[in-house]
């Protein structure tokens, strides 16, 4: 991740998420999000979330990571710019994406997460293109 000059509630707490995604730690990646928190990954509908409408409430995050990231092989986040304003902070990167037959994708994005009082994730919004992505794996 970039190294940035000051800790922000959000920032600290996407971080948390990410160790848990690339560490394939469910139990510490689900800590990092509120009980109520929402995931729209990408955001709108796409084959991970039809309706476009977010994966909502624990039961749902367990859901999504059960699916999305206990799928991978493995996970890399490479973070390039990060921009913290008030209880939210936006990180630019690429997520290097395993694929259990060895190929590997890259989701280019912009990744946005909203923190609540108690410094847990309560909102996830990942901003990213499903075709750009598709047309990496290799």
């Amino acid at each position: 991740m970039v190294t940035q000059t000051a800790e922000h509630p959000a920032r600290i707490a996407a971080r948390r998420s990410m160790i848990g995604a690339e560490t394939k730690n469910r139990e510490a990646w689900l800590a990092a999000y509120a009980d109520d928190a929402c995931i729209e990954d990408p955001v709108g509908p796409s084959w991970l979330d039809p309706t476009g409408a977010g994966h909502r409430g624990r039961a749902a995050l367990e859901a999504f990571y059960d699916a999305t990231i206990a799928t991978t092989e493995a996970i890399r986040f490479e973070i390039v710019d990060s921009f913290a304003a008030g209880n939210e902070v936006a990180n630019v990167g690429t997520i290097h994406i395993t694929l259990p037959d060895g190929k590997v994708a890259r989701c280019e994005g912009v990744f946005v997460y909203a923190v609540n009082p108690d410094g847990l994730i309560s909102s996830l919004r990942a901003f990213w293109e499903t075709d750009r992505m598709m047309a990496t794996i290799g």
